[in-house]
């Protein structure tokens, strides 16, 4: 019993010494394991793998990804030496001419992107020289459209921003003719982060004045698409209608006068089902048209603000004291508060109640020492109380009567009158003396981004803020048409 005890404890001691022993061993073969399973390690690995089983494509495939991982590491030696490893592979496969063509473009693709971040300037021209070739006997329509796109990066990244422009342009008119909106406006948003990342003020600001044009534009065609569908269906149901109504007559020669009437019956509510059935339709199509254009609109603003907050911190380091840094400072501003009134609630805008004419004599008070010699300021406004958004009113007058001033010649005159035309319709009107607004730039003016301006003269978002503004408080802002010995400006607000 002594000796089967003691042979029991030491098989259980020798058991234990082992385990400690193993448990010792697994970190060290767990970090090893932990290395030989990155992310690149894998992709070299499945390349090979995948190229020694004749898979050339998605050999090529990993090969380019684990490229794209050393040189974003900075590791430019381990990634030329790979795209050549992956040149080989190509060459020694077996597949078509065209396919081999269109993996090589790949390569090189990635070849010329080094060059590019290297800022290799003739060397990237070479890659992008070879690109072509490859494009060319790809024939592969995607892989041209792929060219265009890299030759336009190419292009802004050496700063040829005319051959640039003209190539992107080409690229993006093809695509559109193509109806590809979505690719299109992928490379779009490709553009952008690229001049957002390398810092290129003025790439990032030629690509979005392109890109809102570009969507306007695109917005026409989809809604006259949608307009040519609507009108075909139309045609095709008063076809098929037409058509039974000629059968139902032919009928109705031939039986009683009561079958007459209950066929014409028939015919009827057919007739009403359609037309009810159509408009339905119609209605649906409407609502899903208007959702996806405020849907357009409020990813549009929120694009607008992201710029603007990303180029504020970088802008804000420069001295505020040179003017080309303020005017870029007061249009980042702008941009973000034309953004965030976009994307604002219209319920959440809180109303008082205020005194009309004190309002107003603290408004005109604020521009008198602003105005030429000579002008006259005149308030016309009556001793009672309205109710709306002192905050945004406040802000659209004063933007209103500062343009007044600048604009109004001396010995001119300045008015600001308020008018009640109906128990919950108020008017604010601001009018000058001097030059006369063009009628055919009244819609013009309201517009943001409708043309390039230099900053330091202002950026033209000050009526576009105003107009967004008054459209918050269920208003508007407008010009008026009828008066001539100036410029009037006329707010219209409903409580």
């Amino acid at each position: 019993m002594i000796v089967l005890l003691f042979s029991t404890l030491f098989c259980c001691g020798a058991l234990q010494a082992q385990e400690a022993e193993k448990s010792q061993q697994q970190p060290a073969a767990a970090t090893t394991q932990q290395v030989a399973r990155s992310p690149r390690s894998q992709l070299i690995k499945s390349f090979r793998d995948n190229a020694g089983k004749g898979n050339i494509k998605e050999a090529v495939a990993d090969g380019i990804k684990a490229t794209s991982m050393y040189y974003k590491d900075n590791l430019y030696q381990e990634a030329f030496d790979l795209l050549r490893e992956v040149d080989q592979t190509i060459s020694n496969s077996r597949v078509d001419a065209p396919v081999k063509s269109a993996l090589r473009y790949q390569a090189t693709k990635e070849r010329m992107q080094m060059y590019m971040r290297l800022r290799k300037n003739e060397s990237a021209k070479t890659q992008l020289a070879i690109l072509e070739s490859h494009a060319n006997q790809s024939g592969n329509d995607s892989i041209k459209n792929d060219l265009l796109y890299n030759k336009a990066i190419f292009f802004y990244t050496f700063g040829q921003q005319t051959e640039g422009n003209a190539v992107f342009k080409e690229m993006a008119d093809k695509l559109t003719a193509q109806k590809e909106y979505d690719k299109v406006d992928e490379v779009y948003q490709t553009l952008i982060a690229t001049g957002r990342r390398s810092g290129n003020a003025s790439l990032l600001a030629q690509s979005y004045s392109s890109y809102m044009a570009w969507k306007d534009s695109t917005n026409a065609l989809k809604r006259a698409d949608e307009v040519k569908a609507l009108k075909q269906q139309i045609a095709d149901g008063e076809a098929i209608i037409a058509d039974k109504d000629s059968s139902l007559s032919l009928r109705m020669g031939t039986i009683i006068a009561l079958c007459v009437l209950a066929a014409a019956l028939a015919v009827a509510l057919v007739l009403g089902a359609i037309v009810l059935m159509r408009y339905i339709v119609l209605t649906r199509k409407q609502k899903n048209t208007i959702q996806l254009a405020n849907d357009s609109n409020a990813l549009k603003a929120k694009f607008i603000s992201n710029i603007s907050a990303q180029l504020d911190p970088t802008l804000k380091k420069l001295d505020k004291n040179i003017p080309e840094v303020k005017a870029m400072l007061e249009f980042s501003s702008h941009v973000q508060t034309l953004s965030e009134l976009e994307n604002r609630d219209a319920k959440t805008i809180e109303y008082e109640e205020v005194q009309v004419a004190t309002f107003c004599d603290e408004i005109i008070d604020k521009i008198r020492g602003k105005v030429k010699n000579g002008v006259n300021l005149a308030v016309n406004a009556p001793k009672m109380t309205a109710t709306f958004n002192q905050e945004y009113v406040t802000h659209i007058l004063l933007h209103l009567l500062r343009n007044a001033a600048e604009y109004t010649p001396a010995d001119g005159n300045i008015w600001l009158d308020f008018k009640k035309r109906g128990p919950h319709t108020y008017q604010f009107l601001v009018s000058n003396t001097g030059e006369h607004i063009p009628e055919e730039k009244h819609e013009d003016i309201f517009k943001p981004f409708l043309e390039i301006k230099d900053l330091t003269k202002g950026d033209g978002l000050g009526l576009p803020t105003c107009k967004q503004m008054a459209l918050k408080m269920n208003g508007d802002l407008e010009i008026d048409k009828q008066f001539t010995k100036g410029t009037r400006f006329v707010l219209n607000l409903h409580s």
